[in-house]
């Protein structure tokens, strides 16, 4: 197929047959531009995301096992109040639950932002959303005639080796909250392809569980089954607007079925960021990261700090950051800064409905003064319940993204920036790339993510 517009509409016709795209989607959730082809990565690139997956994992080990040291007394005591702070009792003793104390997610996805100086990672999702979309668009673009990475299959082939194996009488069970209904359709595509791949799965809602059940069974396509493993497609900090929430982490706390990820929200906070950056910690980094993923980190993650409001002694300062010069110390004084001197992002770091999908975020050079001052006093207001994070403003390259304007019948390109959202997968204790998702967003847009006039494809190596 090489007519443009006659390619981007069999890919427009394959997401609106899976139930993913629909042109008359007012809030952007089901509708963005189709690109002519799939976004070109090269080689190198690729490499490097390839070893990626394996650095983002030792990560999220040594995370977990530097929370669990500071719960043990083994390690400052400020580490495990920061990652629990704001949250429930019952949030913090799952988290903590001895069946759970090796799990860590199963999918990681970062968001990755091209600049002119390398990747910088805006974002660490282990509760990404995305899947079922990315598999959709990859097969949609092999079956035009691209190769998009990880091809039609890499994706549900990648979720599948996640989840290994099922009993002959078991499925898999896609929970999708409420909060989250707008993945709703991309789970449910996700659910009939690991059908075909051979994996008993199916998407449910948290009230579709029946467990006054032993065991606990829901319907499928294949009748009947009981659920072996349930998939958790929604945040923690939702558990309280989730039906069965507490059902359901017994039941994963007492062996009855096994969840992924796991009730862990201590590995679901942007705090992450800034505990790899504190000074203190410097040193268990080096330890536990071998010196390439170290110093890849080092380049990947913005330097982050916790907007905390606690008053510094006299002779205390911010570590490495200043306002026009001085040291800070006092994160209000960031409020006078000029609009040049505050190219910085404020974010919600995790336990909040406002700490996904760019929601919460707020940009300092994009903000008159007065409203970039109450965005400041907010986040240190908000600190004991919803810790927030400072990490500097870091400008995406601009790229070119051809598409169907399918109004006006004819392909047209944007100049815009984009976000890379690779996939991971955990099996086995590795990392499997099943593929990834390029958004690309006009240039005028300081936030990257899916809207109308974002362009969204899959990703494709190129040749040197």
């Amino acid at each position: 197929m090489t007519h443009p517009e006659e390619k981007c509409r069999a890919v427009r016709d394959f997401l609106i047959g899976a139930g993913l795209y629909r042109a008359d989607d007012a809030t952007g959730a089901h509708r963005f531009r189709i690109a002519v082809s799939p976004y070109p990565i090269s080689p190198d690139e690729y490499a490097w995301m390839e070893a990626l997956g394996p650095r983002l994992l030792a990560f999220y080990r040594a995370v977990d096992d530097l929370y669990f040291q500071s719960v043990d007394g083994k390690a400052p005591g400020w580490i495990a109040a920061i990652l629990d702070q704001g949250k429930p009792t019952r949030v913090v003793e799952y988290g903590r639950a001895a069946r759970f104390r090796s799990h860590l997610p199963g999918v990681i996805r970062p968001d990755l932002i091209p600049t002119d100086d390398g990747m910088i990672a805006v974002e660490l999702d282990a509760v990404p959303g995305g899947i079922g979309l990315t598999a959709a668009l990859s097969a949609a673009y092999e079956q035009a005639g691209d190769r998009p990475l990880g091809g039609a299959d890499g994706m549900v082939s990648g979720f599948a080796r996640m989840i290994g194996a099922l009993p002959p009488d078991a499925a898999l069970a896609m929970v999708v909250s409420e909060e989250s209904n707008d993945y709703r359709p991309e789970m449910a595509w996700l659910a009939d392809a690991l059908l075909r791949h051979g994996l008993c799965a199916t998407t449910v809602a948290p009230d579709d569980l029946a467990f006054d059940c032993d065991p606990l069974r829901v319907s499928t396509p294949l009748g009947r089954r009981r659920v072996s493993v349930l998939y958790r497609f929604f945040e923690l900090f939702d558990l309280s607007n989730i039906p069965q929430s507490a059902e359901m982490l017994d039941a994963a706390q007492t062996g009855r079925l096994q969840m992924t990820p796991p009730a862990k929200a201590h590995l679901e906070e942007k705090s992450m960021f800034a505990l790899f950056w504190h000074p203190e910690l410097a040193s268990f980094w080096r330890q536990r990261l071998d010196d390439e993923t170290h110093a890849t980190l080092s380049r990947l993650f913005p330097r982050t700090w916790l907007l905390d409001p606690t008053p510094l002694p006299p002779e205390a300062v911010v570590p490495d950051l200043t306002l026009a010069g001085r040291p800070v110390t006092d994160f209000r004084m960031l409020g006078a800064a000029s609009q040049k001197g505050r190219r910085f992002v404020i974010k919600p770091s995790g336990f909040s409905p406002l700490a996904w999908g760019s929601r919460g975020v707020a940009i300092g050079h994009d903000l008159p003064t007065s409203e970039w001052k109450e965005a400041i006093n907010r986040a240190l207001a908000e600190f004991s319940t919803t810790p927030h994070l400072l990490q500097p403003f870091h400008k995406g390259k601009r790229v070119q993204m051809a598409y169907c304007d399918f109004d006006r019948g004819e392909v047209r390109e944007v100049e815009g920036r984009a976000r890379l959202s690779p996939y991971y997968f955990v099996a086995d204790g590795k990392t499997v790339l099943g593929g990834i998702l390029a958004t690309v967003c006009p240039a005028d847009k300081k936030r990257i993510h899916g809207m109308p006039d974002a362009v969204m494809a899959p990703c494709t190596v190129i040749a040197p």
